[in-house]
């Protein structure tokens, strides 16, 4: 019996709104307030749900009547509440902008290599923001340290922006992300909010 296992909702328009659990999900198909997506994107109301045959490997969950397969998706048949599309200031996004590269060297180190970099050193009134803030790995910060990108010799790859994207969901708590989850929802990463100046 698998009752807790994630699952995706969707809004009416397709769009994520949150992740439940499969008792949830499942009670919502019932009572007609949700569908089920599949992975090649059919719909399934519950009944038609229900007589899906159950693979091996399949999650389910034991009712008197059935052994129901676990939905990885759902789809909300009228409008719920609209995720925020507010991006979050965080090192994440940061590195997620900046492609986990640094902006100095171009280098991949990974991520226990990057580190944040103030364009404008704070000591300098340089301030945390999306335009001032750049991945740099541990080496570059180091040369660059408090010192203007002259004073340093160095330039950056490229010009730090706000990004227009908009993630909508955090997945970075769920363990074992179903597949065409991503289809519907960005990479997981880090959403601890940073303090921005203003």
């Amino acid at each position: 019996m698998n009752g807790t296992a994630p699952v995706l909702v969707l809004n009416k328009n397709w769009s994520p709104v949150r992740i439940t659990n499969a008792l949830d999900a499942l009670s919502k198909m019932f009572e007609g307030r949700a569908k089920a997506v599949s992975e090649d994107y059919v719909v399934y109301d519950f009944d038609s749900w229900a007589e899906l045959a159950l693979k091996k490997e399949d999650p389910f969950v034991i009712t008197v009547r059935w052994n129901l397969k676990v939905p990885n998706v759902i789809l909300l048949s009228k409008y719920d509440e609209v995720p925020s599309k507010k991006l979050t200031f965080s090192r994440a996004n940061i590195y997620r902008r900046d492609k986990y590269m640094c902006q100095y060297c171009g280098g991949k180190p990974g991520t226990e290599e990057l580190t944040i970099d103030h364009v404008i050193a704070k000591s300098s009134g340089g301030k945390t923001t999306w335009e001032n803030c750049v991945v740099a790995c541990v080496s570059c910060n180091r040369k660059k340290a408090n010192k203007s990108m002259k004073e340093a010799g160095m330039r950056l790859l490229q010009k730090p922006v706000k990004p227009n994207w908009s993630p909508l969901l955090v997945l970075h708590k769920v363990k074992n992300t179903p597949a065409n989850w991503r289809k519907f929802v960005s990479d997981a990463y880090w959403m601890t909010s940073l303090q921005q100046d203003t």
